[in-house]
C-alpha cells in the first residue's frame, strides 16, 4: 500500500467524477436552466458508457483500456444520436436514458459474463483410458 499524502487522491477524483456525472444526467432530466447543465451532461455521455466499457476491458493495461473505452463511448453517443435522429425522435431526456440503458446493459453483460468464467469446464465426461 502506498504510504504519503497522494494515497487518497485516485478514491476522491472518482467520486468527484461519479457525482459530477450524476449531476449532468440529473440537471439534463430536469430540463434545468443551470449553466452547468451542458457541460454535466456531456461529461455524463463520455463517463457512463466509458466506464462500463473500461470494465468489460479488464484484461488490456491501463492506457489502451482508456483510449478503447473513451472510443466506445464516443461511438455509442453517436449511433445513439443517429437511430433517434433516423426516426425522427431526438430529445435530450431521450438520449441520456437510452445512453444510461445502454450503459447498464453492457456492465450487466460484463457482470454476468464475470460470473460464469469460474474456470469450472462445460465437460462432465470424464476421459477414458485406453
Amino acid at each position: 500500500m502506498r504510504a504519503g499524502p497522494g494515497r487518497d487522491l485516485p478514491p476522491l477524483l472518482a467520486g468527484a467524477a461519479t457525482g459530477t456525472a450524476a449531476c449532468g444526467a440529473l440537471l439534463a432530466l430536469m430540463d434545468s436552466g443551470s449553466p452547468l447543465r451542458g457541460p454535466c451532461a456531456l461529461f455524463f455521455l463520455l463517463a457512463a458508457p466509458a466506464l462500463a466499457i473500461a470494465l468489460a476491458l479488464r484484461g488490456l493495461d491501463p492506457f489502451a483500456r482508456l483510449i478503447t473505452a473513451l472510443a466506445g463511448a464516443v461511438a455509442l453517443d453517436m449511433l445513439v444520436a443517429q437511430a433517434m435522429l433516423t426516426v425522427h425522435r431526438w430529445s435530450v431526456h431521450g438520449g441520456i436514458v437510452a445512453v444510461t440503458v445502454l450503459s447498464l446493459l453492457i456492465l450487466l453483460a460484463t457482470r454476468l459474463g464475470r460470473g460464469s468464467k469460474t474456470g469450472q469446464s462445460f465437460v462432465t465426461a470424464k476421459p477414458t483410458d485406453s
